[in-house]
């Protein structure tokens, strides 16, 4: 990272509105998320809200939706949403380009097919928000008669007043992807992972300072050198280790992050006419994780269909399906320390499926975002190949292996990372909302949004070195000879008579 030519740039004018443009567009995100949703009775609201996430029974599909909406959910916001329906939206439109083959044709066409296929992933975010917004009600008030111990917060609530709830939740979800979609036309990162990285941060300190608190009630009968640790080294030993923590887990995110396996292409030489073309090498990189986030958010998504089938049947007149509700509910819910501590292997249900979905939904997405055939196809049609491996269906089974070997560990790992919250809750009495996945998030968020802004500073710096454009004149090659001809011979004739006037 050249932070020198990112400094100079910083000087440039139209770097320092595009940077100035974010930081004002995710200061408005920011405030958004404070501005609650319209209900009847707020001070019920609040209570519930303080109960809700103030409690070790909080399940970790609640927590991990608020670390990503940025507290969005603890404050009832109309972002609570979020960018959710958009992102749901755009890996539904990633698998039917893959299932129909006009929306893949459509693909190929290029930027033009790519527009279209943006527009239709707005036109599905709408009713995706609409449903998911009727969702997160319904889940809140859910919680709240379970955890918080309150009523129905909407039981006096009158059909207008369930719509103006829908359309601002629905309504802050359009305005979030249209921030989104606004950042990342200033090409200083991409948006809808700035906002997401922007309320993960948001809520760094106050889970920092919850797990904290946590280890430091733990630590009371640690004994170091036979003695026990007073009450102020308690707190202090606690941070230590509670930091050192995150910043192991943080450089083994970054390893696994950014490593890759590097194949070798080499460009057969063409002679076409008098010049040649090809002869060069270059390298093909496959990354170790290449699903990123999207198999643990799938993982969640699935995880939350048992529990939140099982509360709508404990609602049920029927005792049976009462019944089956309540075990939906106990068996695919977030454990935490008293579940390990009181349902023994009951408890280890959730944390090995989500491991397990973790698992297979980095295999098959994998195979939709990689796909050996058509790059095999690409390499054959310009004159690449890897060394000793034949063109075409070789080429394509080689790429497959390696991609399988690597998704394998990176598989493994991304399980892992998802599932270390839930491990730590075995020692500490806390609802853990940080942990692996989010500093993935961190991580790769900011390793992009670096590269894209020393590529923007390059660019603007650039410019000082440029040639004057009536240099280069616009057409065909005709033309352009002219100008190369103008700019080797024109120039010296120019500065001569300039000389002989003086």
């Amino acid at each position: 990272m050249n932070w020198k030519i990112i400094g100079k740039s910083l000087k440039e004018p139209e770097m320092r509105k595009r940077v100035f443009a974010v930081l004002g567009m995710l200061l408005a995100f920011r405030i958004l998320t404070h501005v609650p949703v319209p209900l009847a009775d707020a001070h019920t609201l609040k209570q519930l809200l303080d109960n809700l996430f103030n409690s070790s029974n909080t399940s970790q599909f609640l927590s991990f939706i608020n670390v990503i909406s940025g507290g969005a959910l603890a404050n009832f916001s109309i972002m609570l949403a979020g960018l959710g329906p958009y992102i749901n939206a755009s890996i539904i439109m990633q698998l039917l380009t893959k299932a129909i083959p006009k929306l893949e044709a459509m693909k190929q066409e290029g930027e033009f097919g790519q527009k279209k296929i943006n527009q239709y992933t707005r036109m599905l975010t709408l009713p995706l928000a609409i449903v998911q917004s009727i969702g997160a009600i319904y889940l809140v008030r859910q919680s709240a008669q379970q955890i918080s111990g309150i009523g129905d917060i909407t039981a006096h609530t009158s059909i207008m007043q369930w719509i103006l709830m829908v359309s601002a939740l629905t309504g802050g979800s359009m305005l979030l992807m249209w921030l989104g979609e606004l950042i990342t036309e200033e090409g200083i990162g991409n948006g809808i992972s700035l906002i997401i990285t922007i309320g993960i941060v948001s809520r760094l300190p106050a889970e920092v300072a919850s797990i904290i608190s946590a280890t430091s009630a733990k630590s009371k009968n640690i004994v170091l050198l036979n003695q026990h640790l007073p009450f102020s080294y308690q707190a202090v030993f606690s941070a230590i280790m509670v930091f050192l923590s995150i910043i192991i887990i943080t450089w083994l995110v970054v390893k696994l992050n950014e490593a890759s396996r590097k194949i070798t292409i080499n460009y057969a030489k063409r002679v076409q006419g008098n010049r040649a073309y090809g002869g060069v090498t270059t390298t093909l990189p496959v990354k170790l994780i290449t699903a990123g986030v999207i198999p643990i958010i799938f993982a969640v998504a699935f995880l939350s269909v048992p529990s939140f089938a099982g509360q709508i049947l404990q609602s049920s007149k029927s005792h049976n399906m009462q019944t089956l509700g309540t075990q939906l509910v106990a068996l695919f819910q977030s454990p935490s320390a008293q579940t390990f501590a009181t349902q023994g292997a009951k408890a280890y249900i959730y944390p090995v499926a989500y491991f397990l979905l973790v698992f297979v939904f980095t295999f098959f997405y994998t195979s939709i975002t990689f796909n050996s055939k058509e790059i095999s196809e690409n390499l054959q049609k310009q004159g690449g190949f890897i060394e000793g491996i034949r063109s075409g269906l070789q080429t394509e089974k080689y790429l497959g292996k390696i991609v399988n070997r690597l998704t394998l560990f990176g598989a493994f790992a991304l399980g892992m990372l998802a599932v270390v919250p839930i491990i730590a809750q075995i020692f500490i009495n806390t609802n853990i909302a940080i942990g692996g996945t989010s500093i993935l998030i961190l991580v790769s968020v900011s390793l992009e949004t670096l590269r894209a802004i020393e590529s923007r500073a390059l660019m603007v710096t650039y410019d000082q070195y440029s040639q004057p454009d009536f240099f280069y004149e616009a057409g065909d090659g005709a033309e352009a000879a002219l100008g190369a001809k103008r700019l080797k011979f024109g120039i010296p004739k120019l500065l001569k008579k300039k000389s002989t006037k003086k």
